[in-house]
């Protein structure tokens, strides 16, 4: 069964930090570019970084830039999304997804073009 399964949500204090992971099984990670978007409350889906196939290129939306880092271990057939300096307003729903190509575009990611998701892990920034 072809799976990405995100974890590593939960409940921080603002300020702090969180690392997430989205494990591939059933097929390799390799192959794709992978993203993170998230999902607050009431609003539509934001993606947030891209990381090519080999993890040489990375993009980062403006809201995250300098503070959350996405990274991958293609052995471990994993991509990881570090982040530090929470914020409230980073609360939402944090889910990672499958691009079509092994490259990222140069634009922030966008939803259209990532085929294959996983369920989804809960981030929740308290003040």
């Amino acid at each position: 069964q072809l799976q990405l399964v995100e974890s590593g949500g939960g409940l921080v204090q603002s300020g702090g930090s969180l690392r997430l992971t989205c494990a591939g099984s059933g097929f390799t990670l390799d192959d794709y570019a992978i993203g993170w978007f998230r999902q607050a409350p009431g609003k539509g889906r934001e993606g947030l970084s891209c990381i090519s196939s080999s993890g040489e290129r990375t993009t980062s939306a403006d809201s995250v830039k300098g503070r959350f880092t996405i990274s991958r271990d293609n052995a471990k057939n994993t991509v990881y999304l570090q982040m530090n300096s929470l914020k409230p307003e980073d609360t939402g729903l944090y889910y990672c997804a499958r691009r079509v190509y092994s490259f990222c575009s140069d634009h922030t990611p966008a939803m259209s073009e990532y085929l294959f998701w996983g369920q989804g892990t809960q981030v929740t920034v308290a003040s």
